[in-house]
């Protein structure tokens, strides 16, 4: 038996040592991965940092042009505008109207028709703020991009009248003044 004891002993001691081994490995092994994962994570979040600081301006940057050529767009618009009284006699009264007609162009492309507004002119009216009411195309309502340097904000086309004489207007039935240089 104490042979048998002798012989079977150091086995189990090397089994046991063997195992013991075996698990501590295990464990180094688990602490190894657990560092891993953990750089892995910080490597992930720091690329998905990244990415998300790109897309932010990738995104500025189409905003950016987006806005540059809707500015641009804007800078290319213009109005011209054409003032004229328009007289009309009626038996014995005679009957003056402002006639403001506004055009809108892109470049010198015109976008529209001609746009005619008429207003009843009263003796010693105001014709110039009164042709400044008129404005169809001014450029508060059509953005901000008509700026000082725009043709369209820097005089809005606006032309200004001269003053009607009316001992220098023709004896017929309906007469047009053109006021404009």
């Amino acid at each position: 038996m104490t042979t048998v004891l002798w012989v079977v002993l150091p086995i189990l001691i090397a089994v046991g040592s063997a195992l013991i081994a075996v698990y501590i490995m295990q464990q180094r092994l688990e602490v190894q991965l657990a560092r891993e994962r953990q750089s892995l994570g910080e490597a992930r979040a720091s690329l998905e940092a990244h990415k998300n600081t790109f897309e932010e301006l990738d995104r500025l940057r189409e905003e950016a042009v987006r806005r540059k050529s809707m500015d641009t767009f804007l800078n290319d618009l213009r109005t011209e505008q054409r003032r004229f009284v328009r007289e009309q006699k009626m038996l014995f009264a005679t009957r003056k109207c402002l006639v403001v007609q506004e055009r809108l162009y892109f470049r010198h492309i015109p976008l529209c028709n001609w746009v005619e507004h008429e207003v009843p002119v009263e003796e010693g009216a105001d014709i110039e703020s009164l042709a400044k009411t008129l404005s169809v195309f001014s450029p508060e309502l059509i953005g901000p991009g008509a700026n000082a340097t725009t043709p369209l904000a820097n005089s809005n086309g606006v032309r200004p009248a001269k003053p009607v004489d009316p001992s220098d207007q023709p004896e017929d039935a309906a007469t047009t003044t053109e006021l404009f240089r």
